[in-house]
């Protein structure tokens, strides 16, 4: 006879209810979701969570990962929910410093959904795909009812080369390494909440999505030591940095006026009441780099078309060990704390 057991869960439900109802994803209710509920069954190879994966095979190296996209509207300025699904996923595998060479694609469809509108996915799927250096080389279409799935939803999975010995993780953040993105931010989120709300500005804000491998190849290619890498994804900036604080267990102190944030992008905040160092991004990046190498890593970024506006924006500390520190445009110094939500739903 085979006995009754039971599934102990590692957090108590009852004190979560909410947590399966709200949109996730770049706050503390998803993060404390992952640490407490997934990771201990799931697990990762070496503990550390990150945006991909890094495998040892036979003979070589991969990085592995997966997302999938719910993105409402399915069209906005600067791309759409299929080049949005290979961008993100291309960029999740270039944060392990990887070469992406293959994508999964698996679509849940609506019933009713125009053909038309599959077709400009797919078409845009395969141009992002192609100009990214990438296959897509299998997938898998299943169709829910009328009003179950909101057009179109999209998951991925990818698989790409670690051509170099580097360990490019939270785990080897190092007190002193300066902090470098790629251009300015917040360009994702509100490009997305302009256009769910009906929102006019005298120039349409567009999206930054774009692959950002290529970059990540190029400092590598140069012989830059880094670190560590994040995608500015959900949560943004803050979020970004605060999870690599607390991995880390270091300080992070940044600098408000280094940051660039478009001006139109600033005023849309500011009338939304959203923080752009809080807001998505899908083409921005930050790196982590030792002093000695900062200016040189800074050169072959602003070489790059997407890294034309990177700049650096702060240090790793000893001090304060897992907050992040912002010194504002007046000079005064705050915590940056991780939202306990997310500020926009569905952008991704």
């Amino acid at each position: 006879m085979i006995e009754d057991f039971t599934l102990t869960c590692p957090i108590p439900i009852s004190q979560y209810p909410h947590v399966l109802l709200a949109h996730g994803g770049g706050g503390t209710l998803m993060r404390q979701l992952i640490e407490r509920m997934f990771l201990p069954v799931f697990g990762t190879p070496d503990g550390v969570p990150h945006d991909s994966v890094a495998l040892t095979l036979p003979g070589t190296r991969i990085a592995m990962t997966t997302d999938s996209y719910v993105i409402r509207p399915l069209f906005f300025p600067g791309g759409d929910i299929g080049s949005l699904a290979v961008h993100g996923t291309v960029n999740d595998l270039a944060m392990s410093g990887a070469r992406p060479l293959y994508l999964t694609a698996g679509f849940i469809l609506e019933e009713g959904l125009p053909m038309e509108t599959l077709w400009r996915v797919v078409q845009s799927m395969q141009a992002a795909a192609e100009k990214a250096g990438v296959q897509i080389v299998t997938g898998d279409t299943k169709v829910v009812d009328r009003g179950k799935g909101d057009g179109i939803f999209i998951n991925t999975a990818g698989v790409g080369m670690i051509e170099h010995s580097l360990a490019i993780a939270p785990q080897s953040v190092r007190e002193g390494d300066v902090l470098l993105i790629n251009g300015d931010l917040g360009r994702h989120g509100i490009a997305i909440m302009a256009v769910r709300e009906g929102l006019e500005f005298e120039t349409t804000i567009e999206s930054d999505s774009a692959a950002i491998a290529s970059l990540v190849l190029q400092l590598l290619d140069a012989g830059i030591e880094i670190h560590c890498l994040r995608d500015l994804t959900r949560g943004g900036l803050s979020s970004a940095l605060n999870e690599i604080a607390t991995s880390a267990g270091v300080g992070i102190a940044i600098d408000e006026r280094a940051i660039p944030v478009q001006e139109q992008v600033q005023g849309a905040c500011e009338i939304l009441g959203f923080d752009p160092l809080y807001v998505a991004n899908e083409g921005r990046f930050v790196a982590f780099v030792p002093a000695d190498c900062a200016s040189r890593a800074l050169e072959v970024m602003q070489s790059h078309p997407l890294g034309v506006d990177a700049v650096a924006i702060g240090t790793v500390t000893g001090t304060g060990q897992g907050l992040v520190t912002l010194r504002s445009q007046i000079g005064a110094s705050r915590i940056l704390d991780m939202l306990s939500g997310e500020q926009l739903p569905r952008i991704c």
